[in-house]
């Protein structure tokens, strides 16, 4: 498998993934233009991309899903029904034989790629994530969750390559300027993972086989990707990994792709 970052923060999501037959999407969270340019940055096309799988509702996930689905007749969306039916609300009418249902703790196979869904806890109607298998390698996704499970963390341990939730910096957070209510609904357990958090939960999951890691969706008001990346390496270097060593961090951003990386 080959994957390139899209975009990741708090304003848009999309991630991409190849494998010798499939050409995979992962959320639509930029408009269709935008998604577009950056697949064309890595020398890639929507017109390859056969699968989107939506995690969950939020716009930061589904903004372009809509016109994608109506611009290219040939692309399945996959995500469960409570996601779908939320999801249609905001992004129109996509056609009924372009929806397939995939629910939370479901596998399923495409190609040669087999995908495991993972339900997550976060304030949407149903979120989840999903990790992708192919040729005995294993790419995970989670940005968006307010803690990491015992039940996920053995789902996804010790995956060759991570896309890994590090949305802020609690002090940041805390002394920055969103409303009260909005930084209650972050710091919960159904918002998302500050990057002291990260560097907790990747210390339970980094095995012998991960070696990349990106952290991603970033508060571009809440964070900073240097503060992201130290915070999290130095968390990972008091448990005693060899960061940048066994295994790389790296950097994602919300409007340059990451180069298209084997898993």
């Amino acid at each position: 498998m080959f994957v390139s970052i899209l975009a990741s923060s708090s304003k848009g999501n999309a991630t991409y993934i190849e494998s010798k037959k499939e050409k995979i999407l992962v959320d639509a969270g930029l408009s269709a233009k935008k998604i577009q340019n950056a697949l064309g940055k890595i020398g890639r096309s929507m017109n390859d991309v056969n699968h989107l799988f939506v995690t969950h509702e939020h716009s930061d996930h589904v903004r372009g899903v809509g016109v994608l689905a109506r611009r290219y007749p040939n692309l399945l969306i996959y995500a469960n029904l409570k996601t779908m039916q939320v999801m249609a609300t905001k992004v129109g009418e996509i056609p009924a034989d372009q929806l397939i249902d995939f629910e939370p703790g479901q596998t399923i196979s495409i190609g040669d790629i087999d995908v495991e869904s993972f339900g997550v806890s976060h304030d949407a109607i149903l979120p989840q994530f999903y990790q992708f298998h192919c040729d005995n390698k294993s790419f995970a996704i989670l940005t968006d969750t307010g803690y990491v499970s015992d039940k996920i963390k053995y789902q996804i341990r010790n995956a060759d390559m991570f896309l890994f939730e590090s949305n802020h910096d609690l002090e940041m957070l805390r002394m920055g300027l969103y409303p009260w209510p909005l930084k209650q609904r972050i710091l919960s357990d159904r918002g998302h993972l500050s990057n002291d958090e990260s560097g907790e939960a990747l210390a339970d999951l980094i095995g012998l086989e991960t070696k990349k890691i990106f952290l991603g969706h970033l508060s571009p008001e809440n964070n900073m990707k240097p503060l992201a990346r130290i915070t999290v390496e130095n968390i990972l270097i008091d448990d005693g990994f060899a960061v940048n060593h066994d295994f790389e961090i790296l950097d994602t951003d919300p409007e340059n792709p990451t180069d298209l990386l084997e898993v």
